[in-house]
C-alpha cells in the first residue's frame, strides 16, 4: 500500500468554508475529494467485519446453549444489522468528535476472547457478556477522562503487551482452521488434519481457495482482498452447493456427514425484502456477570478486555498517524485525547448493540494511502456501513469455511509484532513464551494472559527484583492465581 505524502501547510491554500475549516482539510493537506475517496477505501477494506463479525459472536451458543439475542438457533442476520448500525455510528462519531481517519467497528480479537473466553463459562450468557464491555468502555472513558492511561500504559511490560497480541493472533487462527474443519478434535489423541488426518470435500477445498487467494492478494498488496476473497468463496460455495448438493454436517433428521458444511448451507434461499432485526440493541444485562461468573472472574475478564482494548487503540492511533504524516508541530497525535474519548464511546456503544467491543480498524491505513486525512472520511465511510444495514441477511449467506481463511490471515498479521520481543532476555522471554503458547493451546486467551503475568512477577521475585514490578502487576498476578484455583476454592466453600 502507498501513501501519499501530505501538502504542508504552507503550501496549502486557504480553508474554503466550514467543511474545510472544522476538519482541518486543507491545513492536512487534503481536499473533499481526497476524503471521500479515502473514506470510500477504508469502508472496503474492512467491510467484511459485517459477514465476520456474526459468525464469530453470532454462531455460537454462550454456556446456558443460547445464541446471540437469547434464541436457541443463530440469528445471523440480526447480529449483521447490528454490527452495521453500530460501526456506522460510531466511525462517525470518532469523525467528528476526533476528526481522526480512523473507523471504528468489532475488534475481532476481542469479539473471539468473549465468544471463546467468556460465554462459555459456567452460567455466563451473551447479555451478561455484554454488560461487562459496557463496564470496560465505561471504566475506559473514566481512565482517558482522568488522565491514568499512562499509568495503565507503563503497569504492564512492553513484551508482554506484544506476546498477548502475538498470542491472540496464534489463537485466532487456530479458531478459523478449527471452524474451517482444517483441523479437528479426533477425540481420542487431540487435534489432527481435516478427517483422519486427511483433507476431503467441497468445504473444506472452499477454504484452502479462499486461505490461499487471500494470500496471494494480500503479498500483492490488494486493496479489499479480504473482501474479494469472502465474495468469491462465496459464490463458489453457492455454486457447489447447486450442483452436488452437499448439505450441512448435521442435518435436520440427525444424519452425520463429515464432509459436509460446518454452519452454513450456502444457498439463495433467502428472505431478502425482511427488514433489518434490530433487537439486539439493549439486549445486555450490565452486572449479571458478577452473579454468573462471580466477582473475581468478572473482574479479570473487564481487566483483560481493558487491556487488550487499550493497546489496540494506542497500536491502531500510531499506525494511522504514520501512514499519513498526521502530527501536529510537536510531533504528537492531533486531538488524542477526543481520540481516545470517542473510542471508549465506541466501546460502550457495542456492549450496548450486543456487537461485541468497538475499537479503531488498523485497515483504516486503507484510506489514508488513498489520501484520507481528517475524520470527513470517516464520515463517508460511516454512512456506507449505515447504508448496508438493509443488506444483514447476506450474512446468513457466507459459509464459515469461506470467511474463516480470514481468521488465519490475521492471525498472520498479529503474530508479525513477535519481532518486538528480545528472546535472549530471558527474564521477559519466559512470561511471553507462556502467554503465547498458553492462549492456543488451552483455548483460552485469559488463560494465556494469566499464564505469562504470573511467571513475569514469579521469575522477579525468586531474582529478588521486586522493585522491578508494577505494583498493579502484582494485584493482577495475584488475581490470576486466584482465578485459576477458583473451582477448589468453590468447591471447598460449597459454592457452584
Amino acid at each position: 500500500m502507498s501513501t501519499q505524502t501530505p501538502a504542508s501547510p504552507s503550501s496549502a491554500s486557504k480553508p474554503r468554508g466550514t467543511l474545510d475549516r472544522y476538519f482541518h482539510i486543507t491545513e492536512r493537506g487534503s481536499s473533499i475529494g481526497r476524503e471521500v475517496r479515502g473514506g470510500l477505501a477504508t469502508f472496503f477494506a474492512m467491510s467484511y467485519i459485517i459477514v465476520l463479525n456474526p459468525l464469530i459472536i453470532g454462531a455460537s451458543a454462550d454456556s446456558t446453549g443460547n445464541f446471540l439475542g437469547g434464541g436457541s438457533e443463530p440469528n445471523l442476520p440480526a447480529v449483521a444489522a447490528a454490527t452495521s448500525l453500530i460501526s456506522g455510528l460510531m466511525t462517525i462519531l470518532m469523525g467528528v468528535i476526533g476528526k481522526f481517519p480512523m473507523a471504528v467497528s468489532s475488534s475481532l480479537g476481542l469479539s473471539a476472547f468473549i465468544t471463546y473466553g467468556i460465554v462459555v463459562l459456567p452460567g455466563m450468557t451473551w447479555a451478561d457478556a455484554m454488560g461487562l464491555v459496557v463496564i470496560e468502555g465505561v471504566i475506559l472513558l473514566v481512565l482517558v477522562l482522568t488522565g491514568f492511561r499512562s499509568a495503565i500504559f507503563n503497569a504492564v511490560p512492553g513484551a508482554l503487551k506484544t506476546a498477548i497480541s502475538v498470542g491472540i493472533g496464534l489463537f485466532i487462527a487456530l479458531i478459523g482452521m478449527v471452524n474451517a474443519g482444517f483441523i479437528q478434535n479426533n477425540g481420542s489423541t487431540g487435534l489432527e488434519l481435516g478427517v483422519g488426518g486427511s483433507l476431503y470435500g467441497w468445504p473444506i477445498l472452499i477454504f484452502l481457495i479462499a486461505m490461499f487467494a487471500l494470500f496471494a492478494m494480500w503479498a500483492a498488496k490488494i486493496r479489499g482482498a479480504i473482501l474479494y476473497s469472502i465474495v468469491g468463496a462465496t459464490v463458489l460455495a453457492i455454486t457447489l452447493e447447486a450442483v452436488f448438493n452437499i448439505g450441512p454436517q448435521t442435518a435436520e433428521d440427525g444424519t452425520e456427514n463429515a464432509y459436509g458444511w460446518g454452519l452454513t448451507v450456502p444457498t439463495l434461499n433467502q428472505d431478502w425484502l425482511t427488514m433489518p432485526d434490530l433487537s439486539l440493541i439493549g439486549d445486555f444485562n450490565l452486572l449479571g456477570s458478577w452473579q454468573s461468573i462471580g466477582v473475581v472472574a468478572a473482574t479479570l475478564a473487564i481487566f483483560t478486555l481493558l487491556l487488550a482494548n487499550f493497546f489496540d487503540l494506542l497500536g491502531t492511533m500510531v499506525g494511522v498517524s504514520n501512514a499519513g504524516g498526521i502530527k501536529d508541530d510537536d510531533g504528537d497525535i492531533p486531538h488524542s485525547r477526543r481520540i481516545m474519548v470517542a473510542d471508549a464511546v465506541g466501546t460502550i456503544g457495542g456492549g450496548v448493540g450486543s456487537t461485541s467491543v468497538n475499537s479503531g480498524f488498523i485497515e483504516s491505513t486503507v484510506g489514508v494511502g488513498d489520501g484520507a486525512r481528517t475524520g470527513l472520511a470517516n464520515v463517508v465511510t460511516g454512512v456506507l456501513f449505515l447504508a448496508t444495514i438493509v443488506l444483514a441477511p447476506l450474512a446468513a449467506v457466507i459459509p464459515t469455511e469461506a470467511a474463516s481463511a480470514t481468521l488465519v490471515l490475521v492471525g498472520f498479521l498479529m503474530m508479525q509484532q513477535i519481532v518486538r520481543i528480545d528472546w535472549t532476555e530471558v527474564e521477559m522471554a519466559i512470561p511471553a513464551f507462556m502467554t503465547i503458547v498458553v492462549m492456543p493451546f488451552s483455548y483460552s486467551i485469559t488463560n494465556g494472559i494469566g499464564a505469562g503475568f504470573i511467571s513475569y512477577v514469579a521469575i522477579k521475585v525468586f531474582r529478588g527484583k521486586w522493585g522491578e514490578v508494577h505494583p498493579l502487576m502484582y494485584v493482577t498476578a495475584a488475581l490470576f492465581v486466584l482465578y485459576f484455583i477458583s473451582g477448589p476454592i468453590q468447591s471447598a466453600l460449597g459454592v457452584g
